[in-house]
């Protein structure tokens, strides 16, 4: 019989989609406010991956990643995860728009040694429940030196320049866990 222990801490990291660059740097602020300090943000660059939020957020959306220098417990993550909705709600009652017009799209995971994890209210057979409507996925694994995607991987994430981030993360908190 194993024994259940403490898992390490992981890396915050999130995924942040919006209409504007100027969005991007609220959200990037806010997150950091509810969060903590960031300790990397991606370059923001257009995303052309599907027309998903093109109903809500118009045809020139943008896409950053960010993560944050403290380390967390990965059982943190159904709670950010309902953190990060309500920062989406208050975008759009702020901007006095409905539910039906987000113009900021929040996603966060975390990153460990083997893995980036994201978070999702959707269900899906590649998900585990988590908590509170919170369904979590391995977006990514890390093998032979490289993040992978596999098959359910949003192709935003297995992108070069995302997985480039990724890396310099990873090298972020390694250094972290060696203290």
């Amino acid at each position: 019989m194993g024994t259940a222990k403490t898992p390490s801490p992981v890396k915050l990291i999130v995924g942040l989609l919006a209409a504007s660059d100027a969005l991007l740097k609220a959200a990037a602020q806010g997150l950091s406010q509810r969060f903590g300090p960031l300790d990397a943000v991606s370059d923001a660059g257009d995303w052309r991956v599907s027309d998903y939020y093109r109903k809500e957020m118009g045809d020139s959306i943008r896409r950053q990643f960010v993560s944050f220098e403290g380390l967390i417990g990965p059982g943190k993550l159904a709670g950010i995860k309902q953190i990060t909705n309500d920062m989406e709600h208050e975008w759009r009652t702020e901007a006095g728009r409905t539910a039906a017009s987000r113009q900021v799209n929040i996603d966060p995971g975390y990153l460990a040694v083997t893995k980036l994890v994201l978070a999702s209210t959707k269900d899906a057979a590649h998900r585990v429940y988590l908590s509170g409507g919170i369904y979590a996925e391995v977006t990514l694994q890390f093998s032979d030196g490289c993040f992978r995607p596999d098959a359910h991987t949003y192709r935003d994430y297995a992108a070069p320049g995302a997985i480039a981030f990724f890396h310099r993360v990873r090298g972020i908190y390694l250094a972290q866990l060696r203290g």
